[in-house]
């Protein structure tokens, strides 16, 4: 196998002078970037006649999830898959793509925001069931919907500071459990249309499981190198999105008026480093129409750069980038670049580049 050119250890992290921080990686690759689909299809037709109830007792009707936020579908787990089974799942997937040995890994991150207790790590039952290193270090990161991308900084941080050879970033979504009961609470109490607006968000969710596996660029010719990225924090805006497994309540208008400005700061900044306004696909965070359609016009990109999974998948949280990712590979072409951008609760943002 003919790899790239030795280049010398060590990230090179900077602070822009607008506010954003600035990251490029010399010689870490994504080797692979897989997706694994839960099975059960669930249609909005479905969960607007579950919420039959609630919408009379609010004076409101069906039809929401599919006329605004352009979801026609999104998928459960059966209720025996756990959140770390599904980031397995995605992680098999991703290591035979990338014909790594298992025992070669030597960090595996978990960005899942699911989980079904709070300890141990949901890492440590994934590096069981794949029997990873006992050198393989382990633990979960949590940053909402950009979680992943975290993983992804974190992970090529380590590889370039020649600290592990490969890294695998995990994740497994499920939101079967958040909206049964978030449809009964809702029916059994009376629901105002307030209160169905409020957990709108809660109904746009879906369920799957995404991993990627990196390694270094030199080594792996064949690999995609991940070039760095810009990430920028507006904290202020921590309580437009509220969640945990029993529910999420959100102020959809002000999240994506924030989420516009916010997206917009960052990409402002980024053009102080990288050219971006030509390049192959813009894989955006998938969480609505509007959402896309907003965040592609303050932008100024090229929807039909713009790949989207949200009408039959919804929002997998941080799964979403790299699941869109995975089913979007097949139209890259060696030497595409692509920008990944995402935007968690929060909030904060990030946008990278891969160059394919």
């Amino acid at each position: 196998m003919k790899g790239r050119e030795p280049v010398a250890p060590g990230p090179h992290l900077a602070a822009s002078n607008s506010g954003s921080s600035v990251f490029t990686y010399r010689d870490t690759a994504v080797l692979a970037v897989s997706a694994v689909d839960a099975p059960e299809i669930i249609t909005s037709d479905q969960i607007d006649q579950w919420l039959s109830p609630a919408y009379e007792a609010a004076g409101l009707h069906g039809g929401m999830l599919e006329q605004l936020a352009g979801i026609r579908e999104r998928r459960w787990w059966p209720p025996d898959v756990t959140f770390a089974d599904a980031a397995a799942m995605a992680g098999a997937k991703a290591l035979a793509e990338a014909g790594v040995d298992p025992a070669s890994v030597g960090l595996l991150i978990n960005t899942s925001v699911c989980r079904e207790r709070l300890e141990p790590s949901a890492s440590v039952d994934v590096h069981r069931q794949f029997g990873l290193s006992t050198a393989c270090m382990n633990f979960d990161l949590s940053n909402a919907c950009l979680g992943f991308m975290s993983g992804m900084q974190l992970a090529a941080t380590m590889i370039d500071a020649g600290q592990i050879e490969y890294a695998l970033i995990v994740d497994g979504e499920g939101s079967r459990h958040t909206q049964q009961v978030t449809i009964e609470r809702l029916n059994n109490s009376g629901a105002t249309r307030e209160d169905i607006l409020e957990n709108f968000a809660t109904f746009t969710l879906g369920s799957g499981g995404a991993a990627m596996v990196l390694g270094r660029a030199s080594v792996h010719g064949e690999g995609h190198r991940f070039a760095g990225g810009v990430a920028r924090a507006a904290t202020e805006h921590n309580q437009l999105c509220l969640g945990d497994l029993e529910g999420m309540r959100t102020d959809s208008r002000a999240l994506l008026e924030a989420a516009v400005v916010l997206a917009r700061e960052t990409w402002t900044d980024a053009a102080e480093h990288f050219d971006w306004q030509d390049l192959s696909m813009y894989v955006i965070h998938q969480v609505s129409k509007i959402h896309t359609e907003a965040i592609a016009r303050a932008l100024h990109i090229d929807q039909a750069r713009v790949p989207q999974t949200f009408p039959t998948r919804g929002n997998i949280g941080p799964a979403s980038i790299p699941f869109t990712l995975a089913l979007s590979a097949e139209h890259l072409a060696p030497g595409d670049r692509v920008a990944c951008m995402g935007i968690g609760s929060g909030l904060n943002s990030a946008v990278i580049e891969i160059e394919w």
